[in-house]
């Protein structure tokens, strides 16, 4: 259950990090923040970042091999870029329609998926 609930906070720590880091170019597109000083986006940003964090630091400590998890520090760093390879594709095709995913993302996709099993390969 540990390597599970690894995986899902850091798949909700992505979701609020993916909005921290590119959030602000979808509301400033919507000219919601068209006109707020660069200070300002950066502390909105950092307020949802804060919440990334409450999530992905205890997805790392459950899932650390030091702390009893599955997963050995090289292993988390692997999922973590996966996962937020994902949140990123998926939150550009709801957020920004005017982005298309082309051959060679899905093939960076699946040489992704291949870095996965050979971290995980004994």
């Amino acid at each position: 259950m540990k390597g599970l609930y690894t995986v899902l906070l850091l798949v909700c720590s992505n979701i609020f990090m993916t909005f921290a880091w590119y959030g602000h170019l979808k509301l400033q597109e919507m000219k919601v923040i068209n006109n707020w000083p660069l200070i300002g986006v950066i502390l909105i940003s950092w307020g949802m970042a804060f919440f990334e964090y409450s999530l992905q630091i205890p997805g790392n400590r459950i899932g650390f091999q030091g702390n009893g998890g599955p997963f050995t520090l090289v292993q988390l760093k692997v999922i973590q870029e996966v996962i937020t390879l994902i949140i990123f594709a998926i939150f550009t095709m709801i957020f920004f329609q005017g982005e298309t995913l082309k051959w060679n993302h899905l093939a960076a996709g699946v040489c992704l998926v291949m870095a996965v099993y050979f971290v995980f390969m004994k």
